[in-house]
């Protein structure tokens, strides 16, 4: 997720040698594809607990909602955490706070609380927020400002790598088991049904314990690594300044981008959260759940396939017009899902993530054109905006309870709506001597 970089002045220690900084680079993108990996592997959790915990949809989406909720309730606490300690340390810290919210996972399986793997979830999120405050803007830094854009679209792609490999690596270890049906566990005599439960929260322990060993030897591979320090760019662009979030919203271009941002991320998350579950309908795939994993998958590395392709096309076509044409094929994509059944309706909806591929980096970085010295403010803001994710996953939950989950995706088609009426008006960023502040 692009962030714009500040200009470093010569002879900074930011200005590595290009082999140092490329190490560094192939160094932190690792980091970005191990949380694209956390974050798709939800979409794996949200059918395994509902199961297991027999959810109705709304409650099944608190663990998007915790997930998501976190970047809005941590993101500034994060951010002076990582002015603190600078960007080297501040991905080490990040990495050792999700590390210890994915061994949450061990005594959350334990107990077979609910609210216990929700808490392990917002401590797992706290660390990959300050992975975001503390890891894309690094990256946009690692080199001349004029290729940052290149440097993050590859991060961005082992990001989409990530959340690509995390559904087949969930369906095997979390979904392998054919789970039962409400029904089907209350015919069990009690003492099978307590060692089903177990045995089904149990499942998320040894991925997640796994998971946390990777995060804290990556932490550790981190801190010995001799990294570009780039502690002389650390809210540089805010020095001498007294600049507020208010005024940066006073833009409107980056408080109409803030929405974008809620609102893609919001559709994107929630069409991925619901995947499984929708495909497993008789009427669209009637796919067992693991099964259905391979197209979660799949809605996923369209998007990282997209990514690449989407990078030539912004090189040649308006950024904002082409954010415009691929929202308005998202939303013809999601009637088709709506008013179809069978493949029509599987292939129309894992076609969404090739369209969804632009969408990110594009809001980002309209949001934050010609902003100035207000670039920061204006940053955190849009990081703080995906809490979307979690806001419209559950309500689209909520519909979902009451009208049926196919029905259900007309709130990601309304989020794609608006992303074509900030493609085609609402990005228009003030002329260059209008962006004081």
């Amino acid at each position: 997720m692009p962030i714009s970089a500040t200009p470093r002045p010569p002879g900074s220690p930011g200005n590595q040698p290009a082999v140092t900084n490329g190490k560094a680079l192939a160094v932190v993108t690792t980091i970005f594809f191990m949380w694209g990996f956390l974050t798709c592997l939800n979409d794996i959790l949200i059918p395994h607990l509902k199961a297991v915990f027999e959810l109705n949809y709304a409650k099944a989406m608190l663990v998007q909602f915790t997930f998501f909720g976190t970047y809005f309730l941590m993101s500034l606490p994060a951010g002076r955490l990582v002015a603190a300690l600078g960007y080297k340390k501040g991905i080490v810290a990040g990495l050792v706070i999700a590390g210890i919210g994915a061994l949450g996972f061990w005594p959350a399986a334990e107990l077979r609380v609910y609210g216990a793997f929700l808490g392990a979830l917002f401590v797992l999120a706290t660390g990959i927020t300050v992975l975001q405050v503390a890891a894309n803007p690094y990256v946009a830094l690692l080199g001349p400002e004029q290729t940052s854009s290149s440097r993050l679209t590859l991060a961005q792609a082992l990001n989409s790598l990530g959340t690509a490999i995390a559904p087949i690596f969930g369906g095997m270890l979390i979904l392998s088991n054919t789970a039962m049906s409400g029904e089907q566990i209350a015919a069990l005599p009690a003492a099978e049904q307590l060692a089903y439960r177990t045995a089904e929260a149990h499942a998320v322990q040894g991925p997640y314990v796994g998971l946390a060993v990777a995060l804290v030897l990556l932490a550790l591979f981190v801190f010995l690594f001799r990294l570009p320090a780039l502690n002389d760019t650390t809210e540089q662009a805010d020095h001498g300044h007294q600049h507020s979030y208010l005024d940066a919203l006073r833009k409107r271009h980056l408080l109409l981008g803030v929405l974008g941002i809620f609102f893609y991320v919001g559709a994107e998350v929630s069409i991925g959260s619901f995947l499984v579950n929708y495909l497993s309908m008789p009427t669209i795939g009637g796919f067992s759940e693991q099964e259905a994993t391979h197209y979660v998958s799949a809605y996923w590395t369209m998007a990282m396939i997209g990514r690449f392709a989407g990078s030539a096309l912004l090189a040649r076509f308006s950024p904002s017009r082409l954010l415009a044409i691929f929202a308005l094929v998202n939303v013809g994509l999601l009637t088709l899902t709506m008013m179809t059944s069978g493949n029509v309706a599987l292939y129309s909806v894992v076609a969404i993530g090739l369209f969804n591929s632009i969408m990110f980096p594009t809001i980002f970085a309209l949001s934050i054109e010609r902003l100035g010295p207000l670039t920061s403010k204006g940053s955190s803001l849009l990081i703080m905006a995906i809490v979307g994710g979690a806001v419209v996953p559950y309500l689209q939950g909520v519909l979902a309870d009451h009208i049926g989950v196919q029905a259900s995706f007309i709130l990601p088609l309304l989020c794609y709506g608006y992303i074509i009426f900030y493609g085609l008006v609402g990005a228009r960023a003030p002329a260059a001597g209008t962006q004081g502040g």
